[in-house]
């Protein structure tokens, strides 16, 4: 009986040290969490006060970790969220749909944002853009004589100048090292799309027609913009190449360039782009129709300056070569 007790006493012991030991392990995992988490704050804190020259030349100090942004066009708006400073914005353009978070925020107007409701917000950081800034010159200096910190972020037109636009959005809110991950997992993305676009050989290259505002009124980009770069990057030929930015195009010149893909990229709202193409009179000739070759790709995967342009790159090269890019 002796033993048998003294069994039961050891034996009630090893279990204690083991939960014991267990607990340990999950508290020391839980302190070791909330030291990552300060160590992140601190790193923040520590990022600030930060003075950034802006797209308009302009040296913008930001005091402290911005608690409320308000951001004035959907680009800046998906940046931030990608970052990880989704939780701070109080204030989005009518324009932004994604994330999806912020259909639930605040709303500011469109291309002429409602300065008082800014204000009313009393954000610590507002992002305005470079594509808009020189016609809301007025409304941006009410909102800096308000005290509120307005940065400018640049009209990227190429990869570069939008990972420009990430690392200062990143400066801006403390989330550098967000930012230079964010850019490298772009430039990986594009990296992987550009290898498979090297198999296909020079003589197979398709000659390629988007159209981002329908008919009468068809427009269509050329050099200098998003996507004739993202064209290029899939070895695919922009028939529009040779016009500068956007521009208005007329349909004959279209049906001579006898295209072999037709993109258009205004689904979203439009009904059917697809079936106005294919039904357009005098184009029943041209390739894409011919071969049914016409394809609807999403406008802001394709158009907006920020992180999910590769998204956009990917979507093209899968309408382009879909043999070659198939999932």
């Amino acid at each position: 009986m002796k033993k048998l007790y003294s069994l039961f006493i050891l034996l009630f012991l090893v279990t204690g040290i083991i939960a014991g030991c267990g607990a340990s392990e999950e508290n020391s995992a839980t302190n070791e969490g909330n030291a990552s988490t300060d160590q992140a704050e601190s790193a923040k804190d520590n990022a600030f006060p930060v003075t950034i020259t802006d797209a308009l030349d302009e040296e913008v100090t930001i005091e402290n970790d911005p608690e409320k942004i308000v951001s004035l066009i959907p680009s800046n708006t998906e940046i931030l969220f990608d970052l990880g400073a989704g939780e701070e914005v109080v204030g989005v353009s009518d324009f932004a749909n994604y994330p999806e978070e912020t259909a639930d925020i605040e709303k500011i107007g469109g291309m002429e944002f409602n300065v008082e409701k800014i204000i009313s917000l009393k954000p610590d950081l507002v992002l305005a853009h470079g594509s808009s800034a020189h016609n809301s010159e007025a409304g941006l200096q009410q909102l800096r004589d308000a005290g509120i910190a307005v940065l400018v972020v640049n009209d990227a037109k190429s990869f570069e100048e939008v990972y420009k636009s990430i690392e200062m959005i990143g400066q801006a809110t403390g989330e550098t090292e967000q930012a230079q991950t964010t850019i490298s997992d772009m430039k990986k993305q594009l990296e992987d799309i550009q290898a498979k676009a090297e198999d296909i050989p020079e003589e197979d290259e398709k000659n390629v027609f988007v159209e981002v505002a329908p008919a009468p009124e068809i427009f269509s980009p050329g050099k200098n913009t998003f996507m004739d770069d993202m064209l290029s990057m899939i070895h695919a030929k922009n028939v529009t190449h040779d016009e500068e930015g956007w521009n208005q195009i007329d349909q004959e010149a279209i049906i001579q360039a006898n295209p072999d893909v037709i993109i258009t990229t205004y689904g979203y709202y439009t009904e059917n782009p697809i079936e106005q193409v294919l039904s357009r009179d005098g184009w029943q000739d041209v390739t894409a129709v011919k071969e049914e070759q016409v394809v609807d790709v999403h406008s802001d995967l394709v158009t907006r300056s920020g992180p999910r342009l590769v998204e956009g790159v990917e979507e093209l090269a899968k309408a382009v070569y879909p043999d070659v890019f198939a999932e």
